[in-house]
C-alpha cells in the first residue's frame, strides 16, 4: 500500500483577543477540562475563589491523591510583575490556610517574558511555581490551544546530599500518630527491599514525607496518608531508564506513572509487595544505583 505523502502546512499562533476570545472564555475551557494544563488528574475545587486579603484566585485545583493544591492564575498577553505578585500572594494565603497540604503556584499566560525569569531567580526558588505558556492556533473554524510548561520549580527534590536531619516534630512517633500502621508497614517493607550494596537503607522522617537513602542521593519518598488505602511512593531512577523500568513494572502487574523528569510515581499496598516482590526489588536496585552516580 502506498503511503500518502504528508504536506507541510505552516500555521502561526495568534493572541486570543485577536480571535475575539477573552479570558473568561479561556477559563471556561480550563474548567471544562483541567487536563489541558498538563499537570495531571486535577480537580477544580473553586473558580474565582475569594481571598481574605482581597481579589479572587482564578482557580484552586487539587491533586487529592498526593494532597497537593494548585493556585492557578490565568491571563492573556504577556505576564507582568503585578500578576507574579498576585499569584504568589494567593499561593501564600492558601498555604497558611491549609499548612498540612503541599501547595504550588501556577501562572498561565500567552507570553512568559525574560523579566519573569529574572524575578523568579531573585526569589531563589523559594516559591514552588509552575509557568505555563499558552499558544492559540486557528484552524478553519476551530481553535487549538497548546499549553507548554516553561518553568517548574515545584518538582519535589529534597536536599540531594542525602543528609536530611530529623526534627523533634518529624520522627517515627509523629508518623505513627499521623497515618495507619499498615501504611508505615509498607514503608518499612520497601526499605527492606533495598540492596545493601552501598550501605544500609535509612529512613528520614519529615513533616510532609518520609525519605530513603543508602548514603548517596535521596532516591525514594513516601507519602503515607491517613485517609488512603495505599502509600504514594516517588522513586527517582533517572531519565534514561525510566520508561523501560515502567514497562517492566507494568508487565509484572504493577501500575507506574512518570513523575517529573526522572522519577516514577506508584501507589503501593502491602499486597503488592507480597505479589510483586521480585519486580520491586529490581526497581529499588535501579534507584539505589542511580543514587550513587
Amino acid at each position: 500500500m502506498t503511503q500518502a505523502v504528508l504536506k507541510l502546512k505552516k500555521i502561526n499562533s495568534q493572541r486570543l483577543r485577536s480571535l475575539a476570545l477573552n479570558e473568561s472564555w479561556l477559563q471556561q475551557q480550563i474548567l471544562d477540562d483541567p487536563s489541558l494544563l498538563g499537570l495531571g488528574d486535577l480537580q477544580v475545587i473553586k473558580r474565582e475563589r475569594i481571598q481574605a486579603s482581597g481579589g479572587r484566585i482564578d482557580f484552586l485545583m487539587a491533586d487529592f491523591e498526593n494532597d497537593t493544591r494548585y493556585e492557578v492564575e490565568v491571563m492573556l498577553g504577556p505576564v507582568d510583575e503585578s500578576h507574579i505578585i498576585r499569584t504568589i500572594e494567593y499561593w501564600d494565603v492558601e498555604r497558611q490556610r491549609y499548612p498540612s497540604l503541599q501547595h504550588c503556584a501556577v501562572i498561565v499566560a500567552e507570553e512568559i517574558t525574560s523579566r519573569f525569569f529574572n524575578v523568579i531567580r531573585l526569589l531563589n526558588r523559594a516559591v514552588p511555581l509552575i509557568a505555563i505558556q499558552l499558544s492559540a492556533f486557528q484552524i478553519d473554524n476551530e481553535v487549538a490551544l497548546q499549553f507548554i510548561r516553561v518553568l517548574d520549580t515545584h518538582e519535589f527534590n529534597p536536599n540531594g546530599d542525602g543528609d536530611e536531619p530529623q526534627s523533634p516534630e518529624a520522627n517515627r512517633a509523629y508518623w505513627e500518630a499521623r497515618t495507619k500502621p499498615e501504611l508505615l508497614a509498607v514503608v518499612d517493607a520497601c526499605c527492606s527491599l533495598v540492596p545493601a550494596t552501598s550501605g544500609e537503607a535509612k529512613l528520614y522522617y519529615n513533616k510532609s514525607h518520609i525519605a530513603l537513602t543508602t548514603g548517596g542521593y535521596l532516591f525514594c519518598w513516601f507519602f503515607p496518608r491517613k485517609v488512603a488505602s495505599h502509600c504514594a511512593v516517588w522513586i527517582k531512577v533517572g531519565a534514561t531508564e525510566r520508561q523501560s523500568i515502567i514497562d517492566n513494572l507494568e508487565a509484572a502487574g504493577l501500575e507506574a506513572l512518570s513523575k517529573g523528569k526522572e522519577s516514577i510515581r506508584m501507589n503501593v499496598r502491602m499486597d503488592d509487595i507480597h505479589k510483586h516482590r521480585n519486580a520491586l526489588i529490581e526497581l529499588f536496585r535501579k534507584a539505589e544505583e542511580w543514587s550513587q552516580r
